[in-house]
């Protein structure tokens, strides 16, 4: 067994013992401090800082999205903002549970207490219904824990409790790499429709979650099989430490293919580095991995595009053919980046951030909507005269948060205030061209053409849990409110505690 092996059992057993084997939530929260001031932060109650007029303006568009939702979709999936009409993907009300967190943090109470009744009398986790693991641990165990957290509302904990354990079948496997499904009410767990494979960020996304619910209720359970499917993960073989698309759950091998920093495989690296901070730096071994990983990326992934010298990461195909193409998916890179030079990762990260930030930034301003399509495309050629060109196929925009993700890090740690500017850039397009003036917001089909960005009638749950949440957080003055020396926010948006700090 490893050094860092034998750190993170001794910290379990420390905590488990600090239980006197506990493994019930309990009413105060197994674990908590008694200190009710955290990173400068009052848990339990409503924020009460002073709002900035932008964030006002984030505030007004977060009521406007809800009023919408409310009378449209209420306790549904997703709201179909133009025909007035829901979709359920998992019947959790992903939606309402993905913005519990940032109610409380905007201090929209009434909204926030309605949504809570829906969770206490309404919710039903045990149902017959086929349920994604990654999708529900990062947007409804991360929101009600992340609610408890901010609340120290134990109604949260026991509804995370609950899901957890309905979530945990998906573990049940010879290779240690979960399924990507499970049915809620029977516990079958099973491949995804579409095929035998798991993607690899879904099986190594779930990790923070699961480990905070085992802290929080002195249960190992939940780390244990978490841990095991990373380390299952580290064993394969990769190129340069970086990881293809898809792995398999039943062999547990890894399908060689596509090396990527966007869809498929973008969070794996992602909690690489918040597994390590989560933990309190205590487990050497996700520094490593992450390093080694970075590495990897710096050698094969980065590229420089013509005329402009715009840094941006790009794919390697299986035959090792590189190819100039970046998903608005990989905008978290600059902020991750970041929050680890912040955490004393090698200083020259931070120039690779600043200019992948910039490079996000002008996937939305070069377009004539303001808007960053959803893939962006880079020339090469020295003869190319623009920089960024975009598919057919790639024009729609989703709402999707992470650039405005990374701007939040980007600001934070830096307090350079032209990424306040482009985000108010970012939050004015979204206004012109995605809100709708009975209510809602909706992605579009081609940010090419202001005159016709064609609806897409679709209001996804992280626009609420994530998108206008980082516009808050950006533009806030006040960095007590999630302190990042504090806080890891998941995928999802989601604040949870770093353990060295909370308990």
């Amino acid at each position: 067994m490893g050094i860092a092996a034998v750190v993170a059992l001794a910290c379990m057993a420390w905590y488990l013992n600090s239980q006197n084997g506990s493994k019930e939530p309990t009413a105060s929260g197994a674990g908590r401090k008694p200190a009710q001031i955290y990173g400068g932060m009052r848990l339990g109650q409503p924020l009460v800082s002073r709002h900035t007029e932008r964030q006002e303006a984030v505030v007004a568009a977060f009521r406007h999205a809800w009023k919408a939702y409310r009378a449209h979709a209420w306790g549904k999936d997703e709201l179909k903002p133009v025909s007035k009409t829901s979709s359920e993907w998992f019947n959790l009300g992903l939606t309402l549970v993905d913005a519990l967190d940032t109610m409380w943090l905007m201090g929209t109470r009434e909204e926030f207490d309605e949504a809570r009744r829906w969770v206490n009398e309404n919710m039903v986790v045990a149902q017959d219904k086929d349920v994604n693991l990654f999708e529900t641990t990062i947007r409804v165990l991360g929101g009600l824990l992340a609610t408890y957290h901010l609340t120290n509302d134990t109604l949260f904990l026991r509804r995370a409790t609950e899901l957890g354990d309905r979530l945990l079948p998906c573990f049940h496997t010879s290779s240690l790499i979960p399924f990507s499904d499970v049915n809620l009410y029977s516990g079958k767990a099973h491949a995804p429709e579409w095929g035998p494979d798991s993607s690899v960020s879904e099986v190594s996304t779930i990790q923070i979650e699961f480990r905070d619910l085992a802290m929080l209720t002195g249960n190992k359970k939940y780390q244990e099989v978490v841990d095991r499917t990373m380390d299952k993960l580290q064993e394969q073989p990769k190129q340069d430490n970086l990881v293809p698309l898809f792995i398999n759950a039943e062999t547990g091998r890894l399908r060689p293919g596509t090396l990527t920093m966007g869809a498929r495989a973008d969070t794996y690296y992602e909690y690489l580095l918040k597994q390590w901070l989560q933990c309190g730096k205590k487990e050497a071994k996700f520094k490593k991995w992450f390093l080694l990983a970075m590495s990897g990326v710096e050698k094969r992934l980065v590229a420089h595009s013509k005329p402009s010298n715009l840094t941006f990461v790009g794919e390697v195909k299986e035959n090792g053919e590189f190819y100039p193409k970046m998903d608005h998916l990989v905008c978290y890179l600059p902020g991750l980046l970041a929050l680890g030079v912040h955490n004393g990762l090698p200083q020259r990260y931070m120039a690779l951030a600043t200019n992948l930030m910039h490079t996000c930034y002008l996937m939305y301003q070069k377009m004539p909507t303001g808007l960053s399509p959803e893939i962006a495309h880079f020339n090469m050629k020295a003869t190319s005269k623009e920089d960024i060109y975009v598919n057919a196929l790639d024009r729609h925009n989703l709402l999707r948060p992470e650039t405005v993700e990374s701007l939040f890090y980007m600001y934070r740690l830096t307090k350079e205030e032209k990424y306040r500017e482009w985000g108010w850039n970012i939050f004015q397009a979204f206004e012109k061209y995605t809100r709708l003036k009975e209510g809602g917001y909706t992605s579009i089909n081609n940010v090419m053409d202001p005159a016709k960005v064609e609806y897409r009638d679709k209001m996804e749950s992280f626009f609420l849990g994530e998108t206008l949440k980082y516009f808050f957080l950006l533009f806030s003055d006040d960095d007590s409110v999630i302190n990042l020396d504090y806080w890891v926010i998941n995928t999802e948006a989601h604040p949870l505690p770093i353990w060295s700090h909370y308990y």
